[in-house]
């Protein structure tokens, strides 16, 4: 495989980050929050963000958000299921989120 096809997968993997004001004060402990398919793996994830922003990452926590019920003019409606990941960085590192993936 060649670096420009890891790349295209690394990009299937991460699909954005989320920033809320959770999210911003976890930056501070060197934390980023990403959005992730649900079928995504923990070493799938450490190697994407470490491919993409050129970090080391020391370690990756994961969680499923249920998608909430939500009613649009008298109809019920489901919001899709989704994975939040939390990427620990190593000390010194960082990644600017605000800049796009």
């Amino acid at each position: 495989m060649t670096d420009k096809e890891t790349d295209i997968k690394h990009y299937d993997v991460i699909l954005g980050p989320v920033i809320t004001e959770k999210t911003t004060m976890m930056s501070e402990q060197n934390q980023i929050v990403f959005k992730v398919p649900l079928t995504a793996t923990k070493p799938q994830i450490k190697a994407a963000v470490e491919g993409l922003f050129g970090v080391k990452v020391e370690d990756v926590n994961t969680l499923r958000v249920k998608g909430k019920t939500k009613r649009f003019k008298g109809i019920m409606g489901r919001r899709n299921d989704y994975k939040k990941a939390m990427v620990q960085l190593a000390e010194g590192q960082s990644i600017d989120v605000t800049t796009g993936v």
